[in-house]
């Protein structure tokens, strides 16, 4: 029950998106890279405090570390193949209409995912579930943000961008019941998920994320953007304490 109400939650994070139009465009500029710090810092904080333990507990002498850089390799892939489109084709500009239903696909696709990993989590112990939530809910604002904003580009109403952008969230719920399903008839698949798991926050903080700090010239910008990322980190930390 936790895992699906954790997976509505993060579903209703898509509304995220309709904020961001009565804020002002400098005030977004201003904090959305301190939300890139935290998100790395509870991303990869979540993998090596809350996943990569948890998968050893469970999984005394398995490969749990190859399992971590198969899960790393995947999402690298399926960035890749999902989110990679050609936009100078034959010399004529891409599709942005076109793309906005690639994004949507390749989001729900995401989310399922997501779904999946929270229901894997859960089923460990509520620890687990609500660390691994928050690293998601924290990469997902800033996502839902971007998905949004492709979706106004690519010539969505507002209310159609909201709605689409929610339904393709909305199979973080479907991910999280299929989920359930795996962990009570695959054994040690929770362990396997968890692990993936880990590889993708890997994946995304340190690839994705992390450059997007570097890219910042101002010092006092960096500084704060770092404080923010290990702020992400204990964060984290402190979650796994308290259920300790």
């Amino acid at each position: 029950m936790y895992a699906i109400i954790a997976a509505i939650v993060v579903s209703l994070v898509s509304f995220i998106g309709i904020i961001t139009i009565s804020i002002k465009d400098e005030l977004i500029k201003k904090t959305l890279l301190s939300l890139v710090g935290f998100s790395a810092g509870a991303l990869i904080g979540g993998a090596f405090l809350h996943l990569i333990p948890e998968a050893l507990e469970k999984n005394i002498g398995k490969s749990i570390f190859l399992y971590v850089i198969i899960g790393f390799s995947a999402f690298f892939v399926l960035e890749r193949l999902i989110f990679w489109h050609h936009c100078h084709k034959h010399g004529e500009d891409c599709d942005v209409h076109i793309f906005t239903y690639m994004n949507l696909v390749g989001d729900g696709l995401h989310n399922f995912i997501d779904g999946m990993i929270i229901a894997a989590a859960f089923s460990i112990n509520t620890s687990v579930g609500i660390a691994t939530t928050v690293a998601i809910i924290a990469h997902e604002i800033l996502q839902e943000i971007g998905d949004f904003a492709v979706l106004l580009h690519g010539g969505f109403s507002k209310k159609k961008a909201l709605f689409f952008n929610f339904l393709s969230a909305i199979f973080a719920v479907v991910g999280a019941i299929f989920g359930l399903i795996l962990v009570n008839y695959v054994e040690d698949i929770s362990s396997f998920l968890i692990a993936i798991a880990a590889g993708g926050f890997l994946y995304i903080g340190a690839s994705d994320l992390v450059p997007e700090l570097h890219k910042e010239p101002k010092i006092k910008k960096a500084i704060s953007s770092f404080v923010f990322f290990i702020l992400g980190i204990v964060f984290m930390y402190f979650l796994k304490t308290i259920f300790e």
